[in-house]
């Protein structure tokens, strides 16, 4: 009965050191599989059998696969072109849905954009995330109808230096602006629908240290009870300066449109109130008077300009931070937060089935995923134009090819020997 048990030990040998062969190949063979996550055997003695002798008498009958067990350290991040490719340093997995809306885990980050505007990974799962334009609920990202909207022009800053040493004029006129004032400049506002508009601004110095300053658009493009010709004013206002130069006053703005409340660019909103800036002043701001305009006995000229309004612009490039979020960058120049890369994680992700193609799946052993953003609660920093390499480590897998080769190998003479010793008992009846 023990010689026939041992070829039973044996068979178990085989079997076990075969498996292993298995796993290690796998291994091997998704040495060079991105988000890959190597496996190794785990063996246990299979029970024993007692012989008269109570415990001390115990005979084990082989070795069986107790589990096969995935590690899930750090692979090595490989840098990629593609801002979409994603790697996470330390722990976490990315979530995808699949077509039918079932939830599958993945440290594996190879995404694009399909047709639809949708991130999704080689096998067109959908990447979730928290939307910003959905108040962060969780859900499919997607691109494909995001844009920039238009923002109407509320500030304007002009900074200029204004020339002391020009001769006073009687006023300004809408009629003849250049022949009526001693220095210009243009900048462009945009409406509520985002249409450009170019206005000039034009100072007359009507007194000492003093100035007035007029917008004036195209006629065609705003309605304003002050025109003449292509000329339209559509506001007004004056300066005045101490005899250091400082800017002290600025007088309220005037504005020509029928009520006398804005600008009524056509088609657009009416009443749009455009603040023109010229720095701090000492009185009527409380400043230095010296961050903006100036009057010194140098050529005027203008040193810094901005206003706040933009048209509108469609998605141009894609841009993820290491907090997962992912931002578009559009073609009016604006940039804006589109959503953060769900990351989960598992209290036991050593029990998360391996489906297949990357990714897993929950279990009862692994409990439910812990969803969050990156970085956040022990889950690891999302990495852009970057991949996670597997972690196969080569050399030990040859190291353990060899041992489980040797271990086969030893079993096989296990059972000839045991073949060789039933052979003679055989022969004792001859």
């Amino acid at each position: 009965m023990g010689i026939l048990t041992s070829l039973f030990t044996g068979v178990s040998g085989l079997s076990s050191n075969g498996n292993a062969l298995s796993v290690i190949g796998d291994n091997i063979a998704n040495s060079n599989t991105t988000g890959f996550k190597s496996s190794r055997a785990i063996f246990g003695d299979i029970l024993s059998q007692a012989l008269g002798g109570g415990s001390a008498f115990q005979i084990g009958r082989g070795v069986s696969l107790q589990s096969v067990e995935a590690q899930f350290t750090q692979g090595t991040l490989e840098t990629t072109s593609n801002p979409l490719d994603l790697a996470i340093e330390g722990d976490g997995f990315f979530l995808v849905n699949n077509s039918s809306g079932a939830t599958y885990y993945t440290r594996a980050g190879q995404f694009h954009l399909d047709s639809d505007g949708n991130v999704v990974n080689p096998e067109g799962m959908l990447l979730q995330g928290y939307l910003a334009q959905q108040n962060n609920a969780l859900g499919t990202i997607n691109v494909a109808s995001i844009n920039s909207q238009p923002n109407s022009t509320g500030a304007v800053n002009v900074y200029t230096n204004l020339n002391s040493n020009e001769s006073t004029m009687a006023g300004f006129s809408i009629a003849d602006p250049t022949g009526t004032s001693n220095f210009s400049t243009s900048i462009t506002v945009y409406d509520s629908l985002g249409n450009s508009h170019l206005i000039s601004i034009y100072f007359t110095k009507t007194a000492a240290n003093t100035w007035s300053w007029n917008a004036v658009a195209n006629s065609a493009d705003v309605a304003s009870t002050s025109t003449s010709g292509s000329n339209a004013r559509i506001a007004s206002g004056s300066l005045g300066f101490t005899t250091d130069g400082a800017l002290n006053t600025e007088s309220a703005a005037t504005y020509y449109n029928a009520a006398g409340t804005g600008i009524n660019f056509n088609g657009a909103t009416a009443n749009q109130i455009v603040a023109f800036d010229f720095g701090t002043s000492i009185t009527t701001d409380g400043g230095t008077g010296l961050d903006g305009t100036t009057q010194f006995g140098s050529p005027s000229s203008v040193f810094f300009q901005s206003q706040d309004g933009y048209t509108s612009g469609s998605l141009q490039s894609l841009i993820v931070d290491q907090n997962g979020v992912i931002t578009g960058v559009f073609t009016n120049g604006q940039v804006q937060d589109i959503a953060s890369v769900a990351i989960s994680r598992f209290v036991a992700p050593l029990e998360l089935s391996k489906i297949g193609r990357n990714l897993y799946a929950e279990s009862s052993g692994s409990g439910q995923p812990i969803i969050g953003t990156a970085g956040t609660s022990g889950r690891g920093r999302v990495l852009a134009n970057s991949l996670e390499a597997s972690n196969v480590d080569l050399a030990e897998e040859f190291v353990k090819m060899i041992a489980a080769q040797r271990g086969f190998q030893a079993n096989t003479r296990v059972i000839t020997t045991t073949d060789d010793m039933l052979t003679e008992l055989m022969n004792i009846k001859r």
